[in-house]
């Protein structure tokens, strides 16, 4: 696979940690927490492939609906994954971005990703985006309250508003629109992720579930976007012309 052939961006949905914890007779929890075992797996295995930016669907506005144990424990979960894990990304010089409300998550979460955040700032060889209490819905209110601010301050003219500009309102600014979305677990829905970001990105759908998913599987993701030709509403006579 040629370096041009290859995603700059890749999203990721990862479904399938309750399945599999399911599957092995094992409590919930348990499924995420070899969940976490997958995504060290991807962010070795995207860094392999040369990918530069990778964004995970970790926790969903709709995600506090389920049982307060459930969500008490992912917190718990992605705590000690963060503290873990923070030695490693700034020795690989990865480079962490939080996307979504932060302010409504645990104060003790927060610390943590902010701590791991602030370590890893300066780096560039992989930006990883974790997407926490994230929705696609919120993210784009949020930045038309943001617009509509600048635009009553005078910070912004509202007859230069187009999408480049719009996007920098997002959560997402810092990283360029997804060219590829996984979703693993054989589901086929976006689930309000980067609904605006995604408008011309390539799906893949994968049937294994998060916890088993591995550099093989983000190598097949990877090959069947290099098959692709990317049109963004051209003919292919004009892409060749």
């Amino acid at each position: 696979m040629t370096a041009s052939k290859i995603p700059q961006h890749v999203a990721v949905i990862m479904d399938g940690n309750g399945r599999w914890a399911e599957q092995h007779g094992l409590p919930r929890i348990e499924g995420h927490r070899k969940g976490t075992q997958a995504v060290k797996r991807i962010l070795k295995a995207a860094e392999d492939f040369g990918v530069k930016n990778i964004t995970l669907f970790a926790f969903s506005v709709e995600n506090w609906n389920r049982p307060k144990l459930e969500v008490a424990a992912l917190m718990q979960l992605l705590e000690s994954f963060l503290k873990e894990q923070k030695e490693q990304l700034v020795k690989r010089e990865m480079r962490l971005r939080v996307l979504g409300r932060t302010s409504e998550l645990p104060r003790s979460t927060q610390k943590q990703l902010r701590k791991t955040e602030q370590a890893t700032q300066t780096f560039n060889n992989l930006t990883v985006g974790l997407a926490l209490n994230y929705g696609s819905r919120t993210e784009v209110v949020d930045a038309v309250k943001a617009i509509t601010l600048d635009a009553q301050e005078g910070l912004l003219d509202l007859n230069e508003l187009d999408y480049e500009v719009f996007r920098q309102y997002l959560y997402t600014k810092e990283m360029p629109d997804p060219d590829l979305i996984i979703r693993t677990s054989g589901e086929c829905r976006l689930s309000n992720f980067l609904l605006l970001q995604s408008a011309y990105s390539e799906i893949y759908l994968s049937d294994v579930l998060w916890p088993d998913f591995d550099k093989a599987e983000f190598g097949a993701a990877l090959k069947a976007y290099a098959s692709r030709e990317r049109r963004f509403g051209k003919t292919a006579q004009q892409l060749t012309s």
